[in-house]
């Protein structure tokens, strides 16, 4: 497995904790994080801020289902589930492009899916 991967499974793993030392040394400095349709971060402390976000509660369950990776940029699809602030479980289906510099994640543009109803999960 490539160290772009490895950066990347290891991200998730922090993610799926929520420890926030895991994640930051996972990114460069200048991090760039882009949720389409909800928001885009820059730098560390934003992101930082952003690992437990208030409008959900506890850490959520990230799985990789497969990488794929070129030129230093990784896309992954990923399965999850995180519960809201309010007790609701939310389900998702996520593609996700990292692009490397150095072994860490520069930018991260996430496509997330909510889902209501899926004979996949």
């Amino acid at each position: 497995m490539s160290e772009n991967k490895k950066t990347v499974e290891r991200y998730i793993d922090g993610f799926n904790k929520s420890d926030h030392g895991q994640v930051l040394s996972c990114l460069t400095d200048d991090i760039q994080w882009t949720v389409f349709g909800a928001y885009r971060l820059s730098g560390k402390e934003a992101y930082d801020n952003e690992i437990e976000n208030p409008a959900f509660a506890g850490s959520p369950a990230l799985t990789i289902t497969r990488m794929v990776e070129e030129n230093g940029v990784v896309m992954a699809e990923l399965t999850g589930e995180v519960r809201r602030a309010s007790g609701e479980l939310m389900k998702m289906a996520m593609g996700e492009v990292f692009i490397m510099r150095d072994a860490k994640i520069a930018e991260r543009r996430a496509y997330v899916i909510e889902l209501k109803e899926n004979d996949y999960m």
